[in-house]
């Protein structure tokens, strides 16, 4: 399989005053296409410094960062915005759902950013609704759906731009546990569908859905384990 994402040697340093942090001390690693990823790690760990770098919201002090070929590394700010809104899907602990603003019009953003005319937008967005079990959902306003609902609505966002990778930043924080079950059934839906997912989490019953478990601690890696999905999610429910 090809590597979608490929980290060689990645160090950030943080300048705080004159005392210098750094957070990751030359991590490496590749990601597959099609796979499913679990980064856990304690506070402090240097996973959410990953993340950002992997999001192109942040950008390594040095090491090489590949996303779906291209190097990361030496983009300007608004080609790093280009990347992110055409090679990756982002999704929240918070949602991140705009209050004011049905769901399908929550979904379409990403495409209005990407320049497609309204009504490409509506028969994508309509699409990835439907993919995540919300078809009759459309009209309703955040506030009008469940917290599950309203995180099924921010992975439809995350999927309609048809995306290399969805990176997903503890999904099931705000969630109980049964919604959490639901929507980790989801993504592994979609990863059988072959979308690439990397997700952090702290908690391991929900790293347990990944197929692969990467662990920091003190900006290093100490733990990259491939396992057989131990966890059976099953097909989204609507």
């Amino acid at each position: 399989m090809n590597s979608v994402i490929s980290l060689t040697d990645i160090r950030r340093v943080f300048s705080m005053g004159d005392q210098q942090f750094e957070a990751l001390k030359g991590i490496s690693f590749d990601v597959a296409a099609g796979e499913f990823v679990a980064i856990m790690g304690a506070s402090g760990s240097g996973k959410s410094t990953c993340m950002n770098i992997l999001g192109c919201l942040d950008l390594p002090t040095s090491g090489c960062y590949l996303l779906d070929g291209l190097d990361a590394g030496g983009m300007t700010a608004n080609q790093l915005a280009d990347i992110r809104n055409k090679k990756l899907g982002f999704v929240f602990q918070g949602f991140n759902l705009l209050a004011r603003t049905p769901a399908i019009e929550n979904v379409e953003l990403p495409l209005v950013y990407a320049g497609f005319h309204a009504k490409e937008r509506r028969v994508k967005a309509l699409s990835a609704m439907e993919q995540v079990g919300l078809s009759g959902k459309e009209n309703n306003h955040p506030s009008q759906l469940s917290g599950g609902q309203q995180q099924r609505v921010a992975i439809a966002r995350a999927l309609v731009n048809n995306p290399a990778v969805i990176l997903a930043d503890e999904p099931t924080g705000n969630l109980d546990s049964s919604t959490s079950e639901e929507i980790m059934g989801l993504f592994t839906a979609l990863n059988r569908q072959g979308i690439t997912i990397i997700m952090v989490t702290h908690e391991h019953d929900v790293a347990a859905y990944a197929g692969r478990q990467i662990t920091f601690k003190d900006g290093k890696i100490i733990s990259d384990t491939k396992l057989a999905q131990s966890v059976d999610g099953g097909e989204p429910m609507s």
